[in-house]
């Protein structure tokens, strides 16, 4: 469940990245979740621990202090031991923003779950903090973590893994790499499973910048796919046997590109504002 916080403190914002976001040149999303962490007074920790790769962290970290912000620092937690350490959570509790990179997400619960450090997380985002994650960052920030599943446009009963996520929210769960690994099909299921959350799936180079009010905003080249499972009518999902396609009947999807919002405490898509169009 997600932290109740400190009482009269708004919780931070929760960006899920649907990974591959641009690194060069405008970097929109990246740009925006720095100044959201406050800009030339940003704290920012980086936290690579998804990611096999040694320079993961240090190329984020050379990222974000070209974007002139106060401080950033990278924890290196590659075991269950690090995400004790004090001077990991010391680190942690001068943030203002934190940002988990992609990588492996199983790795990622595996290391994480449980541990103080984790529970720090949750604190401070319902304390203030603002925390985004991209790819596998991004699908263990809810309650319920997509670990896995085959690719495919059509539900099917054993079509994704779940496993137990950070618990910023329990109002989502979000898959990544969307659109380009077409995993539609695997969100309609986790969804179907029990239709209370909202899928999101974001593809690559897309954000959703979710407020301490639930309303969250896209950011970026693509677009977020929501599936919304409020008026579901039928499932078939608890007779279908493994590999079998499942009937789901009354989903709601939206499809929302850049300015898009939703409030996912409402079930309320917002279209963009309009630019003009010059002749």
């Amino acid at each position: 469940m997600p932290s109740q916080g400190t009482k009269g403190k708004k919780r931070g914002y929760i960006v899920p990245v649907g990974g591959a976001e641009n690194k060069k040149g405008d970097r929109p999303i990246l740009v925006k979740f720095a100044r959201l962490a406050g800009g030339a007074d940003a704290r920012l920790v980086v936290i690579p621990t998804a990611s096999e790769l040694d320079d993961t962290g240090d190329r984020y970290a050379e990222i974000f202090e070209d974007l002139q912000v106060e401080a950033v620092d990278v924890l290196q937690i590659e075991d269950r031991e690090d995400a004790f350490k004090d001077e990991y959570l010391q680190i942690l509790e001068g943030a203002t923003g934190v940002f988990l990179t992609g990588g492996n997400q199983l790795r990622l619960s595996t290391i994480l779950g449980g541990t103080p450090l984790a529970q720090l997380l949750r604190r401070l985002n319902a304390d203030g903090v603002h925390i985004g994650g991209t790819s596998a960052g991004a699908a263990i920030i809810p309650e319920h973590m997509i670990a896995g599943g085959a690719s495919g446009s059509t539900p099917r009963a054993d079509g994704v893994i779940l496993a137990p996520g950070l618990g910023l929210t329990n109002s989502v769960v979000i898959d990544q790499h969307f659109r380009q690994r077409d995993r539609i099909g695997r969100l309609l299921t986790a969804v179907s499973f029990n239709p209370f959350a909202i899928g999101i799936g974001l593809d690559e180079d897309t954000a959703a910048f979710i407020g301490p009010d639930n309303v969250f905003e896209v950011v970026g080249t693509g677009a977020a796919t929501i599936i919304d499972p409020t008026h579901l009518d039928y499932s078939s999902m608890d007779s279908a046997r493994p590999g079998e396609p499942v009937s789901l009947i009354g989903l709601k999807m939206h499809v929302l590109a850049e300015g898009g919002r939703y409030d996912i405490n409402n079930r309320v898509a917002i279209a963009p504002k309009k630019e003009p169009v010059e002749s």
